[in-house]
């Protein structure tokens, strides 16, 4: 049996608040293999950002055990997790988090700058990427100059640039209108064809139904785990301009 990509047992997370301790996790145990593509639901204070958090290594857990490829991220010092998340996580959030004064291809090269890539391979990647999302026409283009779908692309491509088996996705189509936010599940259901693993955050019914897996949250624990039959599918919109 393959190694899980994303493995947690009895995983729990307080957060302590004066003379109060407030269970935001409790004691969740399950595995995400690669090329799964999962979307994490329920109400507010549910524990699904918590969860993501713990993922993505922005946080660690009070108790239980996470591991990211086959690594125990509770033996990893700053260093180490940071080392971890760059070469195993890309991230995508709600808001795009570009910034304004640079262009398309400047923002995905952003991680790769910080890595220390040189300038004529953080061009090379960052080209190749934006050209996967579709957008290889617009890489000279500032944020303002897209549309929001267009730049929550660009912020996937940045994601993308260091090829991590991974991407996290917060609310992607939170700001997003019905038909662009059809457009960009798309993009990730493509990507997730390549053998990119998914795990997304929404509130959304017909978002999560894009997945391949659902995963619903209440009261810090999981009260739901089930595969969908059947994912909905939409039309290739990579060579579009919404």
């Amino acid at each position: 049996m393959p190694t899980p990509l994303v493995e947690v047992d009895a995983l729990s997370r307080e957060y302590r608040l004066g003379d109060f301790v407030v269970p935001a996790l409790r004691g969740v145990s399950l595995s995400i293999f690669k090329g799964e593509f999962v979307a994490v639901m329920g109400p507010s204070g549910s524990g699904k950002s918590t969860f993501m958090n713990l993922l993505g290594c922005l946080d660690l857990p009070s108790s239980g055990t996470l591991r990211l490829n086959g690594q125990d991220v509770a033996r990893l010092d700053p260093d180490g997790l940071a080392a971890l998340r760059n070469r195993n996580l890309g991230f995508v959030f709600q808001s795009f988090n570009l910034l304004p004064r640079a262009t398309a291809l400047e923002n995905v090269e952003l991680p790769l700058l910080y890595a220390g890539v040189h300038a004529a391979e953080r061009h090379r990647r960052a080209r190749e990427k934006l050209q996967q999302v579709g957008l290889g026409e617009r890489i000279h283009h500032l944020p303002r100059q897209l549309s929001g779908g267009q730049q929550q692309r660009v912020a996937i491509a940045r994601a993308l640039v260091n090829d991590p088996p991974l991407i996290l996705a917060d609310e992607p189509t939170g700001a997003l209108d019905t038909r662009t936010s059809q457009e960009l599940m798309s993009v990730l259901q493509e990507l997730n064809d390549t053998g990119i693993s998914m795990i997304l955050v929404t509130h959304e019914p017909d978002i999560a139904a894009f997945a391949k897996r659902i995963l619903v949250f209440r009261d810090g624990q999981v009260v739901e785990d089930r595969a969908v039959a059947m994912p909905q599918r939409a039309r290739s919109m990579l060579e579009g301009t919404a």
